[in-house]
């Protein structure tokens, strides 16, 4: 259901920042080795930490334990779905992202990398499949295809955390829209859009042209299914973009550059879209 997504998305915000805050005090100079054990201890308390805020969260906010255990079936991209699919999108780009960014965290914490990506894309299955465990104690229920969205998700983060080749050629991105209709940016549906892109200066062979600036956008948005409207699109689209973390990284502004791996600028590209309801 789109509320489940939504809290899905909105949480994964909260406890990426409590795990971060949680992870200020014990970083460690890598030039110090940790053992085995102080890395896995580090872990299993980064995972609970995470579990924490959902149980807290979920009995405060999505009334977890209120009810008998039960299981739904929400469909995918159909058009009697509540957000036409772009809600297991956001749980696919919600599971991607905090494989990478608890990744990164472990990272910090003097894991090898092939570990802290292993580590990174099991606890973002762990954390939020233990959410969707306690949506089904609550009115909402267990979602398989929340639960299928979030595996894609972590294994995708794991493999392109681990493959710097395949990250330079692609990205998974949120667009957010200049139109906001929601009071809570991260389930406006009506206002997102997801996608791949691929970026030319990946490939050797257009590093020493202009074609390098270039990146090619596959994506998917729904609009008029948050609202109820009678007129529903479930927009499939490609589009012709301008490289921009290339750019802002050329220009060291590496931070910026990392976000936008991340997140999809609107307006820096044009678009070609088949609306599937039509």
């Amino acid at each position: 259901m789109q509320i489940i997504a939504s809290k899905n998305a909105r949480n994964t915000l909260i406890l990426l920042f409590a795990i971060s805050y949680h992870a200020v005090a014990q970083v460690d100079d890598c030039g110090t080795e940790t053992s085995l054990e102080q890395q896995q201890r580090r872990v299993i308390r980064a995972n609970l930490a995470g579990i924490g805020v959902v149980t807290a969260w979920g009995i405060a906010k999505w009334d977890y334990f209120s009810n008998s255990p039960k299981a739904t079936s929400e469909g995918w991209f159909q058009n009697d779905t509540d957000s036409g699919g772009a809600d297991k999108l956001g749980h696919l780009y919600t599971s991607y992202v905090t494989a990478h960014g608890l990744s990164y965290l472990y990272e910090t914490w003097c894991i090898n990398k092939d570990d802290a990506a292993l580590y990174g894309a099991l606890s973002s299955l762990m954390i939020l499949g233990y959410m969707e465990a306690g949506d089904s104690f609550s009115p909402y229920g267990f979602s398989k295809e929340d639960f299928i969205a979030n595996s894609v998700g972590s294994l995708l983060g794991y493999y392109l955390y681990l493959k710097p080749d395949w990250a330079n050629k692609i990205d998974l991105r949120w667009e957010y829209g200049f139109h906001p209709n929601h009071s809570d940016f991260t389930t406006d549906y009506e206002n997102s859009k997801y996608l791949l892109a691929l970026k030319l200066n990946g490939f050797e062979y257009f590093r020493s042209s202009f074609l390098k600036h270039i990146e090619i956008h596959a994506g998917y948005y729904s609009r008029g299914f948050s609202d109820h409207m009678e007129t529903r699109e479930r927009n499939l689209y490609v589009g012709i973009g301008l490289n921009l973390t290339d750019l802002l990284r050329r220009h060291d502004y590496r931070k910026t550059s990392t976000l936008l791996r991340y997140i999809q600028i609107p307006g820096t590209y044009v678009e070609f879209e088949k609306d599937m309801n039509k």
